[in-house]
């Protein structure tokens, strides 16, 4: 489906959906704890119900409610159909290691654009600790699961802190003590304070060390519990960016001191010229005249899509650093957005780990979104404040964010189905 996007006056009220990472992490460590847990303000979304589906799969019972979700389990038991995790990068690979734990096989497949992420350092650390994996990129992921002997394992840090997030919680479980050791530096470190914030309410203490480079896990015992799903910083940097370009937007749901590294944000659109405003836990953002700036996104790659566009609509040359992993998401992103606002215009310079974005006058264009919700919602910036936009494929915005294009309406969106 299109959608076509017109200069519009921005001026909304949102509050922000529940955060897709908590929502998955609670999940998890609901599914590996005894007795009932209740998830409240959970996200519902394509990757947070891929990952509902395939833990019913393995015997976990969960049942959902609009705002609360209960979730219970005795024990794993051998799936008898795929564990599809869909395009869920987190559900892929938190499953691949609680596979370990599950009786029998489990045979974990995924969508054609997270089959080309990578997946091999996991399956080799937890192959350090006795799983026993086979892995192909055409047929998914096969385990033969039961139990984990633990002991030492080592992980890259610099390729996805999801491998990391992974061996942490199947490392309370294992039979013995297990060390997991990052062997190089340890990117988006946000996600696995997450993690271990997650494994903290649930009962699970791990000891590390201030950088995060090994982590020391004993023998011990989810507890069931009841976990509050905070709001999600990364669906709103694209409301933050909508209000700094384009209007005012106020937001509520957000946990001002939040984990979440995409809090970024806020600084970041701050620096660019807009005015942030704090009151009765709500942020407000008003427009200003943007400003390029200069920012290394490595802790925040996510924000790269957004503040792309709002380099766009900056004056001068905006310079990006730390993009590289930005290339293995849910599509190249550096190749999308440089194609895409060079197609609308707009001068674009990449070097490897390095983007350059000069703002200018924008022409009308066809979006495509590769596929990507990120892409999507980002470009949608462009169209309500200068008009003429396209978002082919708009409906992959339900990956993360199903009521998205509700929300840009009912903040003054001027917006056509095609």
């Amino acid at each position: 489906m299109r959608i076509s996007i017109d200069q519009s006056e921005i001026n909304g009220e949102i509050r922000v959906p529940p955060s897709k990472s908590y929502t998955i992490r609670g999940l998890m460590c609901a599914a590996l704890a005894k007795g009932a847990s209740r998830l409240r303000n959970p996200l519902s979304a394509d990757d947070t119900l891929a990952a509902v589906d395939v833990l019913r799969a393995v015997g976990i019972r969960i049942r959902e409610d609009a705002s609360d979700w209960e979730v219970s389990c005795e024990s794993f038991v051998q799936p008898h159909r795929l564990l599809n995790c869909r395009e869920s990068a987190a559900t892929l690979r938190f499953m691949t290691a609680i596979s370990s734990l599950v009786p029998g096989e489990s045979h974990l497949v995924m969508g054609s654009s997270l089959a080309k992420r990578p997946i091999e350092p996991l399956i080799k650390a937890l192959r350090g600790w006795g799983a026993k994996i086979e892995w192909n990129s055409s047929s998914g992921i096969k385990v033969r699961g039961g139990k984990l002997a633990g002991g030492v394992t080592e992980i890259p840090g610099d390729i996805s802190s999801q491998f990391v997030s992974a061996l942490l919680l199947v490392a309370p479980l294992t039979e013995r003590r297990s060390v997991i050791r990052v062997t190089s530096p340890l990117e988006s470190r946000s996600y696995v304070m997450m993690t271990l914030e997650c494994l903290n309410n649930f009962g699970i203490q791990i000891e590390t060390d201030d950088f995060l480079n090994e982590f020391q896990i004993a023998s011990q015992t989810y507890q069931s519990a009841n976990y509050e799903v905070e709001g999600d910083w990364s669906s709103a940097s694209y409301l933050i960016a909508l209000g700094a370009a384009g209007g005012k937007m106020r937001l509520s749901g957000l946990n001002l001191s939040s984990l979440q590294s995409d809090r970024a944000m806020l600084d970041l659109v701050k620096e660019m010229g807009a005015r942030i405003l704090v009151e009765d836990n709500c942020l407000t953002v008003i427009t200003g005249r943007l400003q390029a700036i200069k920012a290394d996104l490595n802790e925040c790659i996510d924000l790269l899509p957004t503040l792309a566009v709002l380099a766009s609509l900056a004056e001068g040359t905006s310079e990006f650093t730390g993009i590289r992993r930005a290339r293995f998401k849910e599509s190249d992103r550096v190749l999308a957005i440089s194609t895409n606002l060079q197609n609308a215009g707009i001068k674009v310079e990449v070097e490897d780990d390095r983007i350059y974005i000069t703002g200018g006058r924008t022409s009308p264009t066809v979006i495509n979104p590769y596929g990507d919700h990120r892409i999507a919602m980002a470009f949608s910036i462009i169209g309500a404040t200068r008009g003429g936009i396209i978002i082919d494929q708009s409906e992959c915005v339900s990956k993360t964010y199903p009521e998205f294009w509700s929300v840009l309406k009912r903040a003054g969106v001027i917006m056509h189905e095609q």
